[in-house]
């Protein structure tokens, strides 16, 4: 029975290993070819290498009795993130006897940064081990020659199958579930846990998390928000962004109904018609549409099922509810009834009906390349960003690193901004003419009634704009590694833009990594930060318990009644850190006063002026304190409450200053 079960793994194994090579070389494969390579010891990891997700490093023999799968994968590739579902998939039907471990070999500079990675472990949900191979170093020792490539090795070490592109769950089903089967007869099965220790543990809620795309409603004033990373989209008011709706549970799902029962994964990319609100989900693989009106949610396409064809040019979809989509990541609205799709996942844009619901493709024949030429024979890499205008969509191409614009008066695609070259490795960061000017997986575009277009470039961390002669120009953003600051345009810091608005002199910009809605004014040429004057409307059940310290959603810091003069007084507020930990100047930390507007927190003394007018009783409002350790701020928190100060006013009181003291004390950590 062993040996039948074995051979029918190896037969599972053979066209997992040879399935590509077959297609693309017409080769035929021996079994003893495949036999020979079976012994083939896993090597030792590298010394020095960054580990994500687990207490220490790593060694082959820590995996003796495990069945491991290697993952090389590289973050901003389409196909990689359609792997991670499968992974967990997996990880679930066999948590104790199969390891995976992601080999993190970056394409760009910037996804080859540790801190850059931990970042989209969190946005992602990974839990398996990551390892930062920024330098190839694990990914020529394997011979790995494209993203994503596995490779399985059997629980005493050796080698059992390679291969590169999307392996569906089954064919990795049936190979893990027969090597388990077969060496747990065998008393090799090891169920001991290894040391994971997955980072996103140590997350503390904030306000947004990870927002991925935003909307503007010039109209009625309206800033809708896709918080990506807490599976909601937020509806905010424009001029004082007090957060008007909330559509969404906050738990990851593909329901329909109303808005307190609907549930997203990761919503992008957002289009309004009349009181319609279109959703790109990449993740749920389907576009939804959303009724403001009757307040309702519902999939206007796709399954929920990732799709595996490319769709051709010349067909349509009529029942667009029973067809597999495959990663739409943004939308717009064009002229008529018409929405445009970029379908990420197909290497194409496509267009809807929104009277018949037809749909069918706009642009690309679904190769990803970088060439231009008619709208059919057009080749694009993996477009995740729209904007329409006078018959023209401009898309941001982010595998080739472009901005490109398809012309459907005159049925041509054309590069504005990037590289001219079909190759997806030019990238970098160039201002310039367009040949010359570089981006690095661009994610957002958009454009200003005077013809300027905007561009969210992404890995660079900067806004850049594109002039009518095609000259690209960075106007915020320093470039090199993410960081959060406003200011001008000499001190502005992003982290990873994925998204930019522009409105009334103003470019609204999803700062994803900085958990953030930034905002440039272009007259003033200086960045703020969004801050909700009604943050309670946000906070959601949370994963993490928070235990023996002292933050909570529901806290109030009350003060004993304080008599102070009238007129202008000080509030001071003072936090006393331990030792080893400082305040975190790469998150907004903030004082709300109730009437009083809000003050940034940079130092851990923070006086804030304000004028108590006659009659006042109390000043009230919350307080948000990002800390992190000192050194290398490796485990962040927040403490956030709620401010409740009595007050009473006279002349003969013998202080202008109310002092409000905290000592912060770190929490300790349980996962339910």
């Amino acid at each position: 029975m062993k040996r039948l079960t074995y051979f029918l793994v190896i037969c599972a194994v053979l066209m997992f290993t040879f399935s590509i090579a077959i297609a693309q070389q017409g080769d035929s494969v021996s079994k003893e070819q495949f036999e020979g390579r079976t012994d083939l010891p896993l090597p030792e990891f590298p010394d020095g290498l960054d580990w994500l997700n687990v207490s220490a490093p790593l060694r082959i023999d820590d995996l003796r009795g495990k069945v491991v799968l290697l993952d090389f994968w590289t973050y901003g590739c389409i196909n990689c993130i359609h792997m991670i579902p499968t992974f967990k998939q997996l990880e679930e039907k066999y948590p104790d006897e199969l390891v995976i471990i992601g080999v993190h070999s970056a394409k760009f500079a910037n996804e080859g940064e540790t801190d850059n990675i931990r970042q989209i472990i969190l946005r992602y949900e990974i839990d398996h081990p990551i390892i930062n191979d920024s330098d190839f170093r694990v990914w020529q020792l394997y011979g790995a020659q494209a993203w994503p490539t596995l490779v399985i090795a059997d629980p005493r070490g050796n080698v059992l199958a390679a291969d590169a592109g999307e392996i569906p769950f089954d064919v990795l089903d049936t190979i893990i579930g027969g090597m388990v089967g077969y060496f747990d007869d065998l008393g090799e099965i090891d169920r001991t846990p290894l040391p994971i220790a997955p980072i996103r543990d140590e997350v503390v809620p904030s306000a947004l998390a990870f927002p991925g795309k935003i909307l503007i409603d010039a109209p009625n004033n309206r800033l809708f928000i896709a918080d990506s990373g807490h599976h909601r989209i937020i509806i905010a008011d424009l001029t004082t962004y007090e957060v008007l709706e909330v559509i969404g549970t906050g738990v990851s799902g593909l329901d329909d109904g109303d808005f307190a029962i609907a549930t997203f994964n990761q919503p992008h990319g957002m289009a309004l018609r009349g009181d319609k609100l279109y959703v790109a989900e990449a993740k749920n693989h389907v576009i939804r549409e959303i009724d403001l009106t009757n307040r309702t949610v519902e999939i206007l396409a796709g399954t929920g099922t990732r799709g595996e064809r490319i769709l051709p040019f010349s067909t349509p979809i009529r029942e667009p509810r029973a067809y597999d989509m495959r990663s739409p990541w943004d939308v717009a609205t064009g002229a008529g009834d018409t929405l445009f799709i970029a379908s990420a996942g197909t290497h194409q844009i496509w267009e809807m009906n929104l009277q018949t619901e037809i749909v069918r493709v706009s642009v690309g024949n679904g190769r990803e390349a970088m060439l231009n030429t008619k709208l059919d024979t057009s080749e694009l890499a993996q477009p995740s960003g729209l904007y329409f205008r006078d018959g023209l969509l401009y898309f941001a191409d982010s595998e080739s690193s472009t901005v490109r614009v398809a012309d459907y008066t005159n049925n041509t695609v054309m590069t504005i901004s990037g590289t001219l070259e079909n190759n997806l490795f030019q990238f970098g960061d160039v201002d310039g003419a367009v040949g010359t000017s570089r981006l690095q997986h661009p994610l957002g575009v958009t454009g200003a009634p005077d013809g300027t277009l905007y561009i969210a470039d992404t890995y660079n961390h900067k806004i850049k704009a594109v002039d009518e002669t095609l000259s690209t120009t960075t106007i915020f953003g320093l470039g090199g590694v993410g960081g959060f600051a406003d200011g001008d345009a000499q001190t502005a810091q992003f982290d990873e833009p994925a998204d930019v608005k522009y409105h009334d002199g103003k470019l609204y910009v999803a700062d994803t990594n900085n958990h953030a809605i930034r905002v440039i004014d272009l007259t003033a040429n200086t960045v703020s930060t969004v801050v909700f004057p009604n943050p309670e409307k946000l906070r959601i059940a949370q994963r993490v318990t928070v235990i023996g310290g002292n933050v909570s959603s529901a806290e109030a810091v009350i003060l004993p009644a304080q008599t102070v003069k009238a007129g202008q007084i000080d509030l001071i507020v003072r936090f006393t850190l331990p030792e080893g930990y400082k305040i975190n100047a790469q998150a907004p930390s903030f004082v709300r006063l109730d009437g009083f507007g809000n003050t940034a927190l940079t130092e851990i003394e923070t006086r804030i002026p304000i004028t108590l007018e006659a009659g006042a009783t109390a000043i009230t409002g919350e307080i948000d304190l990002f800390y992190c350790e000192a050194v290398d701020e490796s485990l962040c928190f927040i403490d956030t409450f709620r401010l409740e100060i009595p007050i009473s006013l006279s002349d003969l009181a013998q202080t202008s200053e109310i002092v409000v003291a905290r000592s912060i004390t770190p929490p300790t950590l349980r996962i339910p």
